[in-house]
């Protein structure tokens, strides 16, 4: 049995994936001591935090927190030393956490990667340094088998974590994965967030970091404005990301009548009809319950330059890669994807007013999305990757 395991996770997604293996964890193993780099969620979940989670993204947002995260580092790996896990386990962030796997190898502490970087998407060359420093390698997307297995690295498709905490809220109302959707778990989920007499209900996230919320929550509030003409029973929930500092709200108005409500994006979306987000986990998210979105996503120049020139990616939604690599089921409906000058209230409000009028196109955005779901139903994330840290120690 594990006694002792390092938890390092630098972004609020693989933050989340933490959380929910650290309670796996501690259920699996009692009176295991865990450690780490996280925020909030794994703190609840009795991880003794080394350093905070970094806020950045992208070349120039980078930058800025280069220093924070040379701190970090430098902690983490004199902790290495004193607390002498058995285990460690990393997830995402693979520009901190390979260099890390290289520091944990050197002392012989086995490293386990949980989260695969998108080596399908850009610096391929990166799963040379895998092989190399990686123990096992636990994936959460079903088409990153083949990669792995093909260049030898010790592997497992475990599902996807957020499948878990989708099941946490879930229970909370005594439902299923087959009551996403229906009116009678939306009505309960509305009562609770305080939203009586909505025809519609739409869920806006512009993102888990400030400048994604700086430049994104201008038009999304133009948009909201624009849809409480053309839909005025139409009601607005905005989730605030649990390691963002709602400070970054007051630098811009929400329209009235749009709830914020602290770390409960599941909730808001079993909720919703329909909703904008902004890439990354929470698109995910909104596909695997069923919601019906747009994608919308601004860096600054640079930043954009850059991913150009090395992304090599047809979509930046997660639902639509999955999509665009499944069988013959799919339909090629895509959810609709806006970057950079294309993100405007005009292209917005031209999308949301054909998924909630045009009910044949909604219906089929829906069929694609049950089938995204299917590519992770069955599985449990969370306590499987338990189960092989549990082997490894």
């Amino acid at each position: 049995m594990p006694e002792r395991v390092m938890i390092i996770a630098g972004e609020s997604s693989g933050e989340l994936y933490g959380a929910l293996l650290a309670e796996a964890l501690k259920a699996a193993y009692p009176g295991i001591r865990l450690t780490g780099v996280g925020g909030a969620r794994m703190r609840e979940a009795g991880v003794d935090l080394i350093s905070g989670i970094s806020s950045a993204l992208g070349a120039t947002e980078a930058l800025k927190a280069y220093s924070d995260l040379k701190k970090t580092f430098t902690k983490v790996v004199d902790t290495l030393e004193c607390f002498c896990p058995q285990v460690i386990v990393l997830i995402d962030f693979p520009d901190f956490n390979l260099k890390l796997a290289d520091k944990a190898r050197a002392r012989g502490i086995p490293v386990f990667y949980y989260v695969s970087p998108q080596i399908w998407a850009w610096r391929k060359g990166r799963i040379k340094t895998i092989k190399k420093l990686v123990n096992m390698m636990a994936f959460i997307l079903p088409f990153e088998e083949k990669i792995y297995k093909e260049a030898g690295v010790p592997c497992r498709f475990v599902g996807h974590p957020i499948m878990d905490e989708i099941d946490q809220v879930l229970s909370h109302y005594g439902a299923g994965f087959d009551d996403i959707g229906s009116a009678a778990l939306k009505a309960k989920v509305r009562s609770e967030l305080g939203i009586k007499n909505a025809g519609l209900v739409m869920t806006v996230m512009p993102g888990s970091r400030p400048h994604e919320v700086e430049n994104l929550l201008p038009v999304i509030t133009e948009v909201i404005e624009s849809m409480k003409v053309r839909y005025p029973a139409c009601r607005y929930i905005l989730p605030v990301a649990v390691n963002l500092d709602e400070a970054v709200f007051n630098k811009q108005l929400l329209p009235e009548g749009c709830i914020k409500v602290r770390g409960e994006s599941i909730k808001a979306l079993l909720a919703s009809d329909l909703a904008l987000i902004a890439s990354g986990t929470s698109a995910l998210q909104a596909g695997l319950l069923r919601v019906p979105m747009v994608v919308i996503y601004k860096v600054s120049a640079l930043t954009a330059f850059i991913a150009r020139l090395i992304i090599d990616v047809d979509y930046i939604s997660l639902v639509n890669i999955l999509l665009a690599g499944s069988t013959a089921e799919d339909s090629g409906l895509r959810a609709v994807e806006l970057l950079q000058d294309d993100v405007n209230t005009a292209n917005i409000m031209a999308e949301l007013t054909r998924i909630i009028d045009d009910a044949g196109y909604r219906q089929e955005f829906l069929s694609q999305l049950d089938h995204v779901r299917g590519l992770f139903r069955g599985r449990n994330a969370s306590r499987t990757v338990a189960g092989m840290i549990g082997e490894m120690h």
